[in-house]
């Protein structure tokens, strides 16, 4: 039987961020994933942004027009299985509910103070990796193409400014100086604090291989065998088991598979989402990730290429592929920027773990020694990963964590 201090169930960003902050106070790190790499499930096929300017959460929306186009599948930026809703339903409900003004300021509180912390726990971690180049401080664009939105959208811009984030308010000529390659849009908004990622699954190797050349250990195996044994806690691994006194859950959309054997009844969903890569055309390029704010995608270039991602479809997370939106979004992504041919045979899904009140769950499990959680970063886990893990581990070791830890904490439901 092969022996830890620490077992880290989740070769994600967030799973690979706990680990090397425990490994950095002193903690011997296992991390036990089903796959052969790092990062290929939710941490693949996200937009790249370490999104320094999100400091809000993503609320449900609680405009009757919104609604309504939700409750028909006529919006974009989101989908629904009308097959799954007795199953979501109740999950929804409580995500509208936590979205109304007062859940929403108690999740504004509690999520800037992670957010703020992102690049700056990125940016040692990157660095000791040598992985400084998939890293480009050069913003996004979110444009508008209709007058109304676009002055909706300034308007918020200058709310993000009275919280010391930079942001730029272009006109049409502004946004070709940036991007001239696009199709003209009315307007857009240029959040300058945020970094991009050109291959997220990259970083997360990058990371692996950090952790590994500390003298860390990656092992194939099945996180679902999980169950305590003498003083700790036992796995089966691909060849033999695994033993670790601590155990921390960093499984994101299948957190699930853990807690819920062992009593916990923490409300997690999904929103499942899509991408799909695409050339570019002759002596074309982009040069920032672009949000379509009135069509509901995004736009990153990347080492692939361009990828296109979708918003957010509520369905059950196993549930077989349905990418309406990229087969909605495609033409008008053509239209706006100069893409080409796809690049991949089918488009990627893929399901952001996220709780009804849009935190994470961070910290110690309350019924079982030695169990930790650390999942449910919602639309954030590449941006907020080192954040949390180093919360986690300070919380773990013993140290004065850098911030309150208890709106995180499992039990707050």
């Amino acid at each position: 039987m092969q022996k830890a201090d620490v077992a880290v169930l989740g070769a994600g960003i967030v799973g690979l961020s706990a680990a090397l902050h425990l490994q950095a106070r002193g903690r011997e790190v296992v991390i036990l994933d089903r796959h052969a790499a790092p990062g290929q499930e939710t941490s693949f096929g996200n937009a790249g942004l370490i999104e320094r300017s999100s400091i809000f959460p993503y609320f449900f929306p609680h405009s009757a027009n919104k609604l309504i186009r939700y409750a028909f599948n006529l919006a974009p930026e989101a989908h629904y299985h009308p097959s799954a809703l007795p199953t979501i339903f109740p999950w929804l409900w409580r995500y509208f509910r936590e979205s109304g003004p007062s859940g929403a300021a108690r999740s504004f509180a509690a999520f800037r103070p992670l957010i703020e912390q992102c690049l700056a726990e990125h940016a040692p971690l990157s660095a000791a990796a040598g992985a400084q180049g998939l890293i480009r401080p050069s913003g996004w664009l979110k444009i508008f193409h209709a007058a109304s939105s676009f002055d909706a959208g300034a308007r918020d811009a200058e709310k993000l400014k009275s919280f010391g984030l930079s942001v730029d308010i272009l006109d049409a000529r502004d946004v070709l100086k940036r991007e001239p390659h696009l199709t003209p849009p009315h307007g857009a908004l240029h959040f300058l604090d945020t970094a991009s990622v050109t291959d997220p699954a990259a970083l997360s190797q990058a990371y692996l291989d950090l952790f590994l050349a500390r003298g860390g250990h990656f092992i194939a195996g099945d996180a679902r065998t999980l169950e305590q044994y003498a003083r700790g806690w036992r796995l089966e691994m691909t060849q033999g088991h695994l033993f670790a006194y601590d155990i921390v859950v960093a499984l994101g959309p299948w957190s699930d598979q853990i807690y819920r054997p062992l009593g916990y009844q923490i409300p997690l969903g999904v929103k499942r989402g899509y991408h799909m890569h695409y050339a570019l055309q002759k002596d074309r390029q982009l040069f920032h990730p672009i949000l379509d704010a009135d069509h509901g995608f995004l736009l990153a270039p990347m080492t692939r290429g361009v990828r296109l991602t979708t918003g957010a479809e509520f369905a059950n997370r196993d549930a077989p592929p349905t990418p309406i939106q990229i087969d909605r979004c495609e033409p008008l992504a053509h239209n706006l920027a100069p893409l080409g041919d796809r690049l991949d045979p089918a488009p990627w899904m893929g399901a952001r773990p996220c709780l009804p009140d849009m935190l994470p769950v961070i910290g110690p499990a309350p019924k079982h020694k030695g169990l930790w959680f650390n999942f449910g970063h919602a639309h954030h886990g590449l941006t907020l990963g080192p954040v949390t893990g180093r919360l986690l581990a300070e919380i773990m070791t013993g140290e004065s964590p850098f911030i309150d830890p208890r709106p995180y904490r499992a039990d707050r439901f």
